[in-house]
């Protein structure tokens, strides 16, 4: 009875024993703390998380019912910014080795090294066609080597990953390959009309890893026109993702566009961003009533450049009655510069000497400040204004909850605008430094 009690006890334990991620990070100094978390198509579920030694080594035990699947380990933050994933097939242990240059090494799991494997293979026969078509060879027979090598290295690997989680990756990465001699630009453009052909929209996997917003990234900025500009270019790209993505729940549209806009945002690309929101993302954000994202996007169309800025009144201290004036009404100078500042702020008393100092010389019919301070009460900003006289002052009381900064979605001060003598907005400089490169390439 001792022994079948003894095995009732053990065999659980041997038959849903516990699976570790181990890793070690270099260089081992850059990484505190590693996350975990279990993705899914919309939400990343956090698992756990555990301290990076001296040497740069972490290790996740994971229950013993863990679901396998997709996981995330994020080492940074932001964290949507740093992190990678990893398949967990429920069935063995994981070991890897990460550095921020070179990124992940498998050093232990069949499914995630088949996965490297097969992306570092297809990368070689890639850059082989690269290199053929940069030579301009004309060897016909070498290309459909390399072709005929696409399509052994894809076919192999497919029936390698036979049953596991790695083969929808490499299903879904299957490239276009012709079966007979193409020049480049029937090529380039087969490429692009087929980019999407294999890739399922609906398939949970791929929707509960990066691999959607990278094939999406690399077509959208990857994939160039002859016959347009870059930004008519990326619209065009826009739109063919959207159409095959047509099928694609409605929330996972959300992620993949509201990450695309905010690409296309960091990168100053105004034009494409509202693009994508006018003429898809609103009308997701309608349906999900996501007011968050809705506000979002037409906050930024409404600031940006071209655009009329948002007027508000210019009030001077701590007026009882509200000022009728307001600042569409100026008429006092060429160029306009709203700034954003506190008489709490470090950066802004280090910034705002320097450009009332910078501006002197420019004389007042050229260039006006209205300075906008976000503040908690009057005492400091009272005694402080008195040193710029010739700002126009308005006192912005709530601080981060006040009108005109939430207007104008200022989340840090100092934060500069510059107008034209119409009120559109001409420039939204990062920085004080910014803000004189943009007045000094004015006057070339």
């Amino acid at each position: 009875m001792k022994r079948l009690f003894f095995l009732s006890v053990l065999l659980p334990s041997i038959l849903f024993a516990q699976h570790t991620i181990r890793g070690k990070f270099s260089p081992a100094k850059d990484y505190n703390v590693a996350l975990l978390y279990k993705v899914t198509p919309t939400v990343s579920d956090y698992i756990t998380n555990a301290e990076v030694g001296a040497d740069g080594s972490f290790q996740f035990k994971l229950d013993a019912n863990a679901a396998k699947g997709m996981y995330r380990i994020v080492y940074a933050v932001p964290q949507e910014d740093y992190n990678f994933d990893i398949i967990f097939n429920g069935k063995e242990d994981i070991e890897l080795t990460f550095n921020s240059e070179t990124g992940v090494t498998f050093l232990n799991s069949i499914e995630n090294k088949l996965l490297a494997s097969y992306t570092d293979s297809m990368s070689m026969v890639t850059q082989s066609l690269g290199n053929y078509f940069r030579q301009q060879s004309k060897d016909t027979l070498a290309l459909k080597a390399i072709f005929k090598t696409q399509a052994e290295t894809q076919s192999s690997f497919e029936t390698a990953a036979k049953n596991t989680i790695a083969l929808h990756f490499i299903k879904a990465n299957k490239p276009y390959i012709p079966k007979e001699f193409k020049n480049m630009e029937t090529y380039v453009n087969n490429v692009r009309a087929h980019y999407f052909d294999f890739v399922d929209f609906n398939n949970e996997i791929l929707q509960s890893s990066s691999f959607l917003e990278e094939r999406m990234l690399n077509y959208v900025f990857g994939m160039s026109f002859k016959s347009v500009d870059e930004i008519a270019g990326y619209m065009k790209n826009v739109d063919v993702f959207c159409k095959a993505m047509k099928s694609t729940p409605i929330k996972v549209k959300r992620i993949l566009l509201a990450s695309l806009w905010q690409q296309m945002a960091d990168l100053s690309h105004e034009d494409v961003a509202n693009y994508i929101a006018e003429n898809y993302l609103m009308d997701i954000a309608v349906s999900l009533n996501d007011q968050e994202l809705l506000h979002g996007l037409i906050l930024y169309k409404n600031l940006s450049i071209g655009n009329v800025a948002p007027d508000f009144y210019l009030e001077k201290g701590e007026v009882k009655k509200e000022s009728t004036k307001k600042m569409s009404t100026l008429k006092v100078a060429d160029r306009y510069i709203i700034l954003f500042w506190s008489s709490t702020c470090s950066h802004c008393l280090n910034e705002v000497p320097q450009l009332q100092a910078y501006l002197k010389p420019k004389g007042k019919n050229q260039v006006k400040v209205v300075a906008v301070a976000l503040e908690e009460d009057t005492a400091n900003w009272k005694r402080l204004i008195t040193d710029y006289p010739e700002f126009i002052h308005v006192y912005g009381s709530g601080k981060w909850d006040n009108e005109i900064g939430n207007d104008y979605g200022v989340t840090a001060t100092p934060t500069y605008f510059v107008l034209n003598k119409n009120k559109e907005i001409i420039a939204k400089p990062e920085d004080f430094e910014a803000l004189k490169v943009f007045f000094e390439n004015e006057k070339e």
